[in-house]
């Protein structure tokens, strides 16, 4: 049989009838006339060559053809109406997997307030992070694998829509008792630092470095490393400074013992986005997942405040204050649009 020239609507009536065994009632059942039911009845007699109701006295019996239709008509129809009916998405009882990419920054930020909000109502939610690749070594297949991206490259990735979801500014990150912590909001003191580069994903050069050079400034550049944890850790155990994004010296200056020091030249906000697959927009785990996220993020600004406000005095500082004050990263209205 041509399925293309098959009236799906013949199939609900058929149902009403082998479910009823009467034209009248199987017409009320579907909303048809008594006429329009037996015009389908006609039609269903020809396409299976089978009577399906017939007349025995003053009733009308299935035809064993129409009783054996029952169940698998049901199941068929169910399957057919599942098609236009959203998957539900239970996180309580889901045992779902995410893959998500991200830097390294991104995660130490991210996961902490993540996983605390998954724990408490998805317990059987995994979390799988893979290493960040640039979008040049990203194949459709890899891409595929993917449910989330977070990285500050707004128009990097093909095929994902983007969402902000927070924006940072840049701090110079030192020991607490580095000599010259106390000068380095001044441009003479950074120039005559020795400074901690980072140059991820293969880069030739750290970032920053490139804007500071279209400004005339150059830094002295003792080591490079690929990633911004490294910096740190390297700041709190040499005197070396690192220029990296200021929610990280925030979060890691007590366990790393670091300060954080506003930088002579600001080079203003960075901003992270959220990549979701294209195919995923009206996914309900998919949506749930990025719900937490974002919330994730409200928590970072939360608790950026309240490292702001707090008093600082004396060596237990971890910022220093220099001759202006960075505000505080604001919650950012999700944005999103299709790239």
């Amino acid at each position: 049989m041509n399925l293309a020239s098959l009236d799906l609507n013949l199939l609900v009536a058929l149902d009403a009838l082998v479910g009823e065994a009467h034209v009248g009632r199987a017409a009320r059942k579907v909303g048809l006339s008594q006429p329009a039911m037996s015009h389908a009845l006609a039609r269903l007699r020809d396409l299976m060559a089978d009577p399906l109701l017939v007349r025995t006295g003053s009733r009308m019996e299935l035809t064993p053809r129409a009783q054996m239709l029952r169940a698998p008509l049901a199941h068929a129809l169910d399957s057919v109406r599942g098609l236009f009916v959203s998957e539900r998405f239970d996180p309580a009882t889901a045992r779902r997997r995410f893959v998500l990419m991200m830097p390294d920054l991104v995660a130490d930020l991210l996961m902490p307030p993540l996983l605390a909000r998954l724990g408490a109502t998805a317990p059987g939610v995994r979390l799988d992070l893979v290493p960040f690749r640039g979008p040049a070594a990203i194949t459709d297949a890899f891409a595929r694998g993917l449910d989330l991206i977070l990285a500050c490259l707004p128009d990097a990735f093909a095929g994902f829509h983007r969402q902000r979801i927070y924006s940072d500014t840049d701090m110079l990150a030192v020991r607490r008792g580095h000599p010259a912590r106390a000068r380095l909001h001044q441009l003479a003191a950074f120039l005559e630092a020795r400074h901690v580069a980072v140059a991820c994903d293969g880069a030739r050069e750290d970032m920053i470095d490139a804007w500071l050079r279209r400004r005339g400034v150059v830094r002295r550049i003792a080591l490079t490393v690929p990633s911004y944890l490294q910096a740190l850790r390297m700041a709190a155990r040499t005197d070396l400074v690192a220029f990296v994004p200021g929610r990280l010296v925030a979060a890691l200056s007590g366990p790393f013992g670091l300060a954080a020091v506003p930088p002579p030249l600001d080079p203003g906000r960075d901003k992270q986005f959220m990549f979701y697959p294209t195919r995923a927009q009206v996914d309900p785990a998919s949506v749930w997942l990025r719900n937490h996220v974002l919330a994730a993020a409200k928590e970072l600004d939360k608790e950026r405040d309240k490292e702001l406000d707090r008093p600082r005095t004396g060596a237990t500082s971890g910022v220093t204050r220099g001759p202006r004050r960075r505000a505080a990263g604001a919650a950012i209205p999700p944005q999103s649009v299709p790239i």
